[in-house]
């Protein structure tokens, strides 16, 4: 039989024979050798598919190592199972929660009598390392719903019960194994225990951190960096997310079903109204001039910093907002990534000494011709906003590279706060499967970019790896660089983004590349009831950017 091998990205397409009902696993066996990274899974025809996964008829087959989004969480999926093995095995049976991703890894609480201590963590990775040794198989088991919840009664697990109690059309669940540990994860796993090769344990605040390879350098533990605000900003929205009674999916679907989503709603949004006037208030006891805001894609940027110029006006100021998109080099100046395509998304695509110059010459009081960028045409268009700016006035600026202090190199440290936006959510499904940030701001996206820039999810899908990547050379490691971090995401959000995105999910089609991703998503949102009525969300809520609808965008 004859398939398609495509051996990784950007790697051209080879055909050759096969035997009839090998294993993705057996196929690679020869290839192993020359692949730069452990694979963790395929795309079969535009599925994503377990190594286990028997090949019966010609089929176009990419192997996917952990640069790829969706064999990375395969790989976490695996590495949970195996941390959730060695607890029992050290520690017995204790309750363990999988919270959200921090340090370059998962923030994990294990309840026990006891706070946990180092000692513990050095037995449990020990165990770990044991288990990864052993090469144990994880084994798929596909059972009826009553006995899937006679499972989850024994091991007490709450959120997985309610759950699948009120999921009325689920007649077989899958569980997976690891020899006497069965645990309920909505994703694959790898063959066995061997492919998990990366890991480590911290002790970290009151829990524990399970770190693993980043997507850029899928052989190594990333460099640990304690990224204190941004736990605080998790840990914040914990005690909110505890405040309005929604720690998990099955809590915000009861506030639907109820018609307690609409205090919900407005609960919500009062947090973010409640944060952004504090953070104005900061700013005006501390007297800053040079305002810079920066975030990932889909944060709600441009929201938050018209709303903080809201607020700050009603402390007495007179913000000036600018974007660093209006500095953009001319097109034909813009740089080149490594494959020879533009390069939009880093530091120097953009005019830096002319954005320091004009700011400089603001805070000196004089007239300054600020530019608008004209996409269509790729060049600055200068003499429509010619503008000078008072004594103490403030200027608000967004842009991903807010952060960066090669962006404001010219201008006076002591005159800058630094704000980094991203939603932090604290919702998820259950104990033991969290929801990606990344994820949620992906929906955003597709939504955003279907409702106001004409694209269709594949094209959002299929751009998304480069934002990402751009994402993490040009905001994430300067984070910690942040005065203050505001949480954009709204615990109600995914029920209203699930309406719109839905539809532009079931768009693409079997046979176009982004179709795995599509299904990825599809069962993720599976997951929420829908907030249909979304007349409720005010028209100045982050969301609207999304949805439409906002007075700002």
């Amino acid at each position: 039989m004859e398939v398609r091998l495509i051996k990784g990205p950007r790697t051209n397409p080879v055909d050759i024979d096969i035997q009839t009902g090998i294993t993705i696993e057996e196929l690679i066996k020869d290839y192993n050798e020359e692949l730069p990274y452990t694979i963790i899974a395929a795309k079969v025809n535009n599925k994503i598919e377990a190594l286990t996964y028997r090949l019966k008829r010609p089929a176009e087959i990419e192997l996917l190592d952990m640069r790829n989004q969706a064999a990375n969480l395969i790989y976490q999926y695996s590495l949970s199972l195996i941390y959730l093995k060695a607890i029992n095995d050290v520690l017995g049976k204790v309750r363990v929660e999988i919270k959200n991703s921090l340090n370059k890894g998962l923030f994990t609480n294990i309840k026990t009598f006891k706070p946990i201590t180092n000692e513990d963590i050095k037995k449990v990775q020990a165990r770990m390392r044991e288990i990864v040794n052993e090469d144990i198989p994880f084994i798929k088991h596909v059972v009826d719903k009553d006995t899937a919840l006679d499972q989850l009664l024994s091991d007490a697990q709450r959120e997985k019960i309610k759950m699948l109690q009120k999921a009325g059309d689920v007649k077989r669940v899958k569980f997976y194994s690891l020899e006497d540990t069965c645990d309920f994860f909505y994703g694959m796993m790898v063959p066995s225990t061997r492919y998990i090769e990366y890991f480590e344990l911290r002790k970290y605040k009151a829990g524990v951190l399970l770190r693993f390879p980043h997507q850029k350098n899928p052989d190594q533990i990333p460099v640990y960096v304690d990224e204190k605000k941004l736990y605080e900003a998790f840990a914040e929205e914990t005690r909110w997310s505890n405040l309005m009674e929604v720690r998990y999916v099955n809590d915000l679907n009861e506030k639907i079903v109820s018609g307690e989503y609409k205090e919900l709603i407005q609960l919500s949004e009062a947090v973010h109204e409640k944060k952004i006037a504090e953070i104005a208030n900061l700013i005006l006891k501390e007297n800053k001039r040079i305002i810079l805001i920066a975030g990932p894609s889909s944060s709600g940027k441009t929201t938050f910093a018209r709303r903080l110029c809201i607020q700050l006006k009603v402390n007495g100021m007179k913000p000036l907002y600018l974007g660093t998109d209006d500095y953009y080099l001319e097109r034909v100046d813009t740089p080149l990534d490594e494959y020879g395509e533009k390069n939009f998304e880093d530091l120097e695509a953009i005019d830096i000494k002319l954005f320091n110059n004009q700011l400089n010459d603001l805070l000196e009081g004089k007239t300054v011709d600020i530019p608008e960028f004209d996409f269509f045409a790729g060049m600055k268009v200068f003499g429509k906003r010619l503008t000078k700016i008072y004594a103490n006035q403030p200027i608000v600026i967004e842009g991903i590279h807010g952060l960066n202090k090669e962006l404001t190199a010219y201008l006076p440290d002591e005159e800058k706060f630094k704000i980094y936006i991203s939603p932090f959510t604290q919702l998820n499904v259950d104990e033991h499967n969290r929801i990606p940030t990344t994820d949620a701001r992906m929906l955003r996206r597709i939504v955003r970019d279907s409702q106001f820039r004409g694209y269709s999810a594949k094209d959002t899908i299929k751009l998304w790896p480069k934002v990402r990547t751009g994402e993490d050379k040009n905001i994430f490691p300067f984070s910690n660089e942040a005065d203050v971090l505001f949480n954009s995401s709204h615990i109600y959000e995914l029920a209203v983004l699930k309406k719109y995105a839905e539809p532009l999910l079931l768009e693409i089609k079997p046979e176009e590349p982004e179709y795995s991703e599509a299904i990825r998503m599809l069962k993720f949102i599976g997951f929420f009831d829908r907030i249909e009525n979304d007349s409720i969300i005010v028209n100045n809520s982050i969301i609207r950017e999304f949805i439409g609808g906002s007075i700002f965008v």
